[in-house]
């Protein structure tokens, strides 16, 4: 029959060390929000100035390539719509963040 009052622990109690980060997650390397931010935005505006580019070429000819100029196009679009996520969910916790009292 097992004794309901010990714990059955067979040597003494040590603390747990906090977990290490995961493999291949890395630092930002020191850069603030705000350059992360700004990096995103200069992304996502080449990215849009590059498929523009392609778009153009293909209307004057220069390119015949429409697989290249869809792709162009679908990345900025991907990276545009990431974008506009993102900014809603900065604006949802700042309105939080607005309500919540003190």
């Amino acid at each position: 029959m097992v004794d309901p009052i010990s714990s059955g622990l067979t040597g003494p109690i040590t603390p747990v060390s906090p977990p290490s980060a995961p493999e291949g997650i890395q630092p930002t390397g020191g850069k603030s929000f705000m350059d992360v931010l700004l990096e995103s935005l200069e992304d996502v505006n080449r990215l849009q100035q590059e498929a523009d580019a392609s778009v153009q070429a293909l209307y004057s000819g220069e390119t015949d390539n429409v697989a290249e100029v869809f792709t162009a196009v679908n990345k900025a679009d991907v990276a545009f719509d990431l974008l506009m996520e993102i900014r809603n969910k900065l604006l949802d916790a700042y309105r939080e963040i607005q309500q919540m009292r003190l």
